[in-house]
Parts: structure tokens; C-alpha cells; sequence
């Protein structure tokens, strides 16, 4: 008997375009519509601020999560340039762009997120740059590419892969922070530290505890950025990577429970049975961590979409250990875990920390293994995050073993 069911994908994500493409292959027969806002088809966001922003022509189109013929190949609807302006849980319906409704048996949002747009005078110069869509990252290639002064406004993730491009395409680059640190949130004094004497080295100048004011310009072309202690720096290109917020809109008009996400359950299953939620997007209750989490890295859309399909046909658990890389310069890293400001006791070097020679970094608390990060050290992604799902069940492990790089990982937990 044919399968007569609707799934209807918001969001096409790469989170939306695995949730399709497991579907099918999970033998699902009845109809899928994939609906985007973007022009272009499903793509991938890490090779926007790492390879193509560096001037791999071939990584723009590798980030596509599938060729342009795989979704009528796989008898997915694919809707791109539509907008999903409501959903109705009670009538089972989505509104496109406020006119046709389109009914659904399972609705699954995959809506991720935007970029935090700073509010200052001159916002809107050209030469202020975000980078999220395929888009932004053309613009902003082509700024890098003749910028001789480049401004970036957050030491984030982003913001550092950013200025580690614009130093390759021969920039100077000063990175404007309001913390005190790059990436202090996210790793700590210690190992921020090395982030930033990383990018001192390679010729970056950062302004900690800092932020802007305006960013003033000439026949509305940016010319410089001016702090909030009146400093002002010179600049073709302000890049600005201040975080990102979910897009929870859709859900909280259709009276989903919303809190700093669309809040899933471990099946990715929101307050509505017959809706689902998968990505940068949801707030979940994480059966490894027992308390509710959002994360915002490539790894959670990729794998989340995998799941909520398995869910949508179903029941699945996502239960991943966060995980995320990046690389800057000679650095290439891997972070596996969540450890948290305040949540860790101590950080474990294994190796040293010189980033050539490469090295482990490991946050503990009370002889747990909460998160791992790997630095220029290969293959042992799975060892720590088995430690980790460990530190999760309360095992300890040997902290002086941990430290020596003689003792293999892999028998540690032994």
C-alpha cells in the first residue's frame, strides 16, 4: 500500500536536507516538501568561514549537502525563495509567503538560526559584513580580497577563522572584543590564551574589553570604526560575528514551548506530537548531559536532521556528544564535550601546549572528563569522547595518565 503521509521540512538546512535524504533511505515513500528561504539549494556553513573565505574556489561548491539533480531524483519538493509565514498545529497546515497553505501528517522545523546584528550608527556602510549565508561569503570574499585594514568585532569562532583569512589575503587585522580574552566563554583563561598568542604571531592586534560605538564611513563606504573609549581604527571591512539567536518565531505563533530554542525532548519531539524540531534551533533535553542544551555547531545539524527523521518514522534518541573544529593558520582543532564557565575545576594539558608540536586539552571536575579539544593531533576523536561520555556516567579517570602521552588513551577508561 502506497504511503499516502505528508512531512513537510522547514528550514532547508543542511539539518532540513539530512532529515530528507535519511527519510528515503530509511524507506519512507509517502510525500516530502523541503522549504527554504534562500536561493540556493541545501549547503554546509563551516566551508563559508574557513576554506572559500581563504580563496579555495572549490570550497564554495563542496558545501552543497547534495547535487542539484538528488532531491527530483528522491522525489523531495523542494521550495526554495518560499517562506513559511505560519504554522497551524490544530488544521495541520503551513502558510507560504501568507497565501497557499500546504497540509502536513508531521512537520519537522529546521528554521536555524541569525547572526546578532550590532545597532550603532553607520550599521549600514558598505564594508560591514556578517558572514552566515553563501551570499555573505561571496561579499565579504571579495572585500578581502583588496582590504588593506580589516576590523573584526567578536573573538568568537567566527570571528577568528575571519581574521585568520583576511591576515592570508595580506590585511592588517584588529579584532575588537568586549571579553578579555578570545574564546573565553567557550575555553577558558588557559587555553584562550593560546588562541590568542596564536593570532598575536601571526600579526593580529586585538582590543579587549572593547566594543563599538559607530562605524563612520565616506560617500557610505566604510572607512573606520570608532570604539566606545573613542579610539578609532582604520577599515575597508568590518566584519562582525557577535553570536547568533535562534529562529523560534514559527514555533512561538504556533504555541510550541519556547525557551532560548524551540524545547525538544530527546527524540527531538517539541510540545506538539505531531512536530518536530532538529539544529541550531532546538533546546534539548539531553539524555548524556541530563539538563537541556543548546548547541550551535555544524556537527548537531548534520547529525540532528539524521535523527529527527529516524524520529518522524518513529523512535529515535539524540543523544551526540557535542563536537565542533576549526582551523586558523597552522592550527586545525576538534573540541568534543561541553564544559561550561564555572562547571570544571581544572583543564589537563596532554603534551604540552605548543601548538606545532600539537597537544590535548581536557576540563575536569572532580576527576571527570567533561570535554576534550585536540590541537594539531589526529585520529583520537573517538577516544575522548568516550571519556567524556564516561565523565557523563561518573567515572573518573587518572589525571597524571591523562597528562602523559605515553599512556594511550584508549586505556584509560580500561
Amino acid at each position: 500500500m502506497a504511503d499516502e503521509r505528508t512531512f513537510v521540512i522547514v528550514g532547508a538546512s543542511l539539518a532540513g536536507a539530512k532529515a530528507a535524504e535519511t527519510l528515503r533511505a530509511e524507506g519512507f515513500t509517502g510525500r516530502i516538501v523541503l522549504i527554504g528561504e534562500e536561493t540556493e539549494r541545501p549547503y554546509e556553513r563551516p566551508p563559508l568561514s574557513k576554506g572559500y573565505l581563504q580563496g579555495d574556489e572549490d570550497a564554495r561548491g563542496k558545501a552543497f549537502v547534495h547535487p542539484e539533480g538528488w532531491y527530483s531524483e528522491h522525489d523531495v519538493d523542494l521550495r526554495l525563495a518560499t517562506r513559511v509565514t505560519r504554522v497551524d498545529p490544530a488544521a495541520h497546515t503551513v502558510t507560504l509567503d501568507g497565501v497557499d497553505e500546504l497540509r502536513y501528517d508531521k512537520l519537522l522545523l529546521t528554521t536555524g538560526s541569525r547572526v546578532r546584528t550590532l545597532d550603532v550608527p553607520g550599521a549600514d556602510l558598505t564594508g560591514v559584513r556578517y558572514l552566515r549565508t553563501v551570499d555573505e561569503s561571496d561579499a565579504l570574499l571579495a572585500h578581502l580580497r583588496t582590504a588593506a585594514h580589516v576590523v573584526v568585532v567578536g573573538a568568537g569562532w567566527i570571528g577568528l577563522e575571519t581574521a585568520a583569512a583576511a591576515r592570508k589575503h595580506g590585511a592588517s587585522v584588529t579584532v575588537v572584543e568586549v571579553a578579555g580574552l578570545p574564546l573565553q566563554r567557550v575555553l577558558g583563561d588557559e587555553v584562550a590564551t593560546i588562541f590568542a598568542d596564536l593570532h598575536r604571531a601571526n600579526g593580529v592586534e586585538f582590543r579587549f574589553g572593547a566594543s563599538v560605538a559607530e562605524f563612520r564611513g565616506t560617500d557610505g563606504k566604510l572607512t573606520g570604526v570608532v570604539l566606545a573609549d573613542g579610539t578609532q581604527l582604520p577599515a575597508d571591512v568590518a566584519v562582525v560575528g557577535v553570536g547568533i539567536q535562534p529562529n523560534t518565531e514559527l514555533a512561538v505563533d504556533a504555541g510550541l514551548e519556547v525557551d532560548n530554542g524551540i524545547v525538544v525532548d530527546a527524540a527531538l519531539r517539541t510540545s506538539d506530537p505531531d512536530i518536530y524540531a532538529a539544529g541550531d534551533v532546538v533546546n534539548l533535553e539531553h539524555p548524556g548531559l541530563r539538563r537541556r542544551v543548546r548547541v550551535e555547531h555544524w556537527t548537531n545539524a548534520l547529525n540532528g536532521g539524521k535523527v529527527a527523521a529516524k524520529s518522524l518514522l518513529g523512535e529515535a534518541v539524540y543523544d551526540r556528544v557535542p563536537y565542533f573544529f576549526s582551523d586558523q593558520y597552522d592550527l586545525g582543532m576538534e573540541y568534543s564535550g561541553l564544559a561550561e564557565p564555572g562547571g570544571y575545576d581544572r583543564v589537563v594539558f596532554r603534551g604540552g601546549t605548543s601548538v606545532p608540536d600539537g597537544f590535548v586539552a581536557f576540563w575536569v571536575k572532580d576527576g571527570r572528563v567533561l570535554a576534550g579539544m585536540n590541537v594539531n593531533v589526529w585520529d583520537v576523536t573517538d577516544d575522548i569522547q568516550a571519556l567524556v561520555r564516561a565523565g557523563w556516567a561518573g567515572t573518573t579517570v587518572d589525571l597524571d595518565r591523562l597528562a602523559d602521552p605515553k599512556a594511550p588513551l584508549g586505556e584509560l577508561l580500561g
